[in-house]
């Protein structure tokens, strides 16, 4: 989102990240903007049974929990580290100071969470399916869209199986049953377990 020189020029530090740490929890108050460098975050709720929600996997130069910067509640979800990681951050007055004085960054934030609106509408309306395959290829048609959770070089799919079932809300049994499915469908290629995925499949809402 903002060049790393940029950030450092405004003071912000790096900090390391071992794997499943917890960046910041839900309900927290925000003290800082956050960018990852390295590694990868999950951005979840956490239901009273342990059970993750999973909303976004962050992958590099993505920021993450930037509501609270803007509207001052608490954070509305838990940022926690998949593997070792290192972020960069910026004390949150001093972020508000920085994109005061760039508007294209604050241009870009705008887009940004109109974005991720967008795909939270599209996710609920396909919630109201009981077909797990719209689930599974709204939320596929989004990440090949945005380039995101994909290997560049060659369309493999990053997410594991678990990672889809907690993100659509499927359970992971589901998840497997319905994207072999999609495979003999040929919306899909599964190779040694692997998941490749080119074109944009079709999704009917039932």
């Amino acid at each position: 989102m903002i060049e790393i020189d940029r950030l450092l020029a405004w003071g912000a530090t790096y900090k390391k990240l071992s794997a499943n740490e917890t960046i910041f929890s839900e309900g927290q108050s925000c003290s800082y903007y956050y960018q990852l460098v390295s590694g990868n975050v999950r951005w979840v709720n956490i239901d009273e049974d342990g059970k993750e929600c999973i909303h976004s996997i962050v992958e590099q130069g993505e920021s993450f929990g930037e509501l609270p910067l803007f509207d001052d509640g608490p954070y509305a979800a838990t940022a926690i580290s998949d593997t070792k990681s290192v972020v960069i951050r910026l004390y949150k007055p001093i972020f508000l100071d920085l994109i005061k004085e760039n508007y294209e960054i604050q241009f870009a934030f705008t887009r940004l969470l109109a974005k991720r609106v967008r795909f939270k509408l599209s996710i609920i309306k396909s919630f109201g399916s009981h077909c797990p395959e719209t689930r599974i290829a709204n939320l596929l048609n989004y990440l090949k869209s945005e380039n995101k959770n994909f290997c560049n070089d060659c369309n493999q799919l990053k997410l594991t199986r678990q990672q889809i079932a907690d993100m659509t809300g499927l359970r992971v049994e589901t998840v497997i049953r319905t994207m072999r499915h999609m495979h003999d469908k040929g919306e899909l290629t599964i190779a040694k377990g692997k998941v490749f995925f080119t074109d944009m499949i079709e999704v009917i809402l039932i």
